[in-house]
């Protein structure tokens, strides 16, 4: 690897500070920050901090496959990039070089209603590609979105149901941050829809942006609707409740990702990893159940399959990666995800990833078992 600073990863965590280091402050502020005091951004963390692995001996570990199908679609790590917003503004290349470091590393890619490049120009880079949906107020909008994402060969329909209204987030609010020249949310095309594009003390323009656009009145009777509309698999993301669990399985959803956005949201709201394995109960394999929310190396990818998730969504070591490095930035990152998994396989004794969910875990020191 030429690059000096890729040199320099030798896990996914080491991209933060090499990110910080080159992005503008604001921009760095925005991708990291959370809502409120930040409670559950470092509860996220805590939580994968606290669980522990019973490894398993004398397992055969000669080979470990890291293989899964998610959406029905092989993936080579249970693994798939999150829906992120407005990625050129962290690098020029933006959604089209994460999108490619994902097709070169086998991992579904999520485009984002907020995307900075349209979903067709991100689902012809050849990767598998995703399509998050925000329930907008111009339900005309709406449909035409799910129509493009159709027609570009989306494999999947991502709703998120976490957002009625954006998170109360301080660096936001401090209105240091506005997109640079250049970088849009081009499924708006020529809306100006609040576009944070000057930054004002007090004021979140992003924050203005989801008001105007982002109905929040969404609710379960809107599925149908959305049903009618698509015929991809459905995933609903923002889901912590066992009993929302329960219901979206019984209303058909293809799966669930337990998330709270990553603190993005209600501070003080539950770790996805807490929540997760009420949630994997409830579903009972009727749906996929993927985590985001935390998750920054292979062993915490580990720690979700032990609690019943099917895979998890990679949200900031992406954007890391991506300011870093572009294209090899966001691959360099996917790859020490693999390596990771692979190696926090073995060691626990699981050639593969079945395996991993018959796992133990323990919560804490002299903590009870799972």
């Amino acid at each position: 690897m030429t690059d000096p600073a890729l040199a320099d990863l030798l896990t996914p965590a080491d991209a933060e500070a090499l990110a910080a280091a080159v992005l503008p402050a604001a921009v760095e502020r925005f991708v990291g920050g959370a809502a409120g005091a930040e409670l559950t951004l470092r509860a996220n963390r805590a939580a994968f901090d606290r669980l522990h692995i019973v490894p398993r001996v004398l397992a055969d570990v000669s080979s470990v496959a890291t293989a899964r199908a998610l959406l029905g679609t092989e993936s080579a790590l249970p693994v798939a990039v999150a829906p992120m917003a407005y990625q050129r503004a962290v690098h020029p290349d933006g959604e089209l070089a994460a999108a490619r470091a994902a097709r070169d590393a086998g991992v579904p890619f999520t485009a984002c209603t907020f995307s900075s490049t349209a979903v067709e120009d991100i689902a012809a880079t050849g990767a598998t590609t995703w399509f998050q949906l925000y329930w907008l107020r111009d339900r005309g909008h709406t449909g035409e979105l799910l129509k493009r994402a159709e027609a570009a060969g989306c494999r999947a329909l991502m709703l998120t149901v976490d957002t009625p209204r954006m998170g109360r987030r301080a660096a936001d609010m401090r209105g240091t941050f506005a997109l640079p020249d250049g970088v849009s949310p081009v499924h708006f095309g020529a809306r100006p829809d609040g576009v944070p594009r000057t930054a004002s003390s007090g004021v979140s323009a992003v924050a203005a942006q989801t008001a105007n656009v982002v109905d929040p009145s969404l609710s379960w009777a809107d599925l149908d609707w959305l049903r009618e509309h698509t015929r991809l698999p459905l995933i609903l993301k923002g889901v912590l409740d066992p009993a929302d669990a329960e219901r979206a399985a019984a209303c058909g959803a293809d799966a669930l990702v337990v998330s709270n956005h990553g603190g993005r949201q209600l501070d003080g709201a539950l770790p996805a990893l807490g929540a997760l394995p009420a949630v994997a109960e409830a579903v009972a394999g009727r749906c996929e159940v993927l985590l985001d929310s935390g998750v920054r190396s292979g062993t915490d990818v580990l720690k979700a399959l032990a609690l019943g998730a099917d895979g998890v969504l990679l949200g900031r070591p992406v954007l890391w990666g991506l300011a870093v490095g572009g294209h090899q930035g966001v691959l360099r990152i996917l790859h020490l995800f693999g390596e990771e998994l692979e190696s926090a396989l073995a060691l626990a004794g699981c050639p593969d990833l079945a395996a991993a969910a018959r796992l133990r875990t323990v919560t804490g020191p002299g903590g009870e078992p799972r």
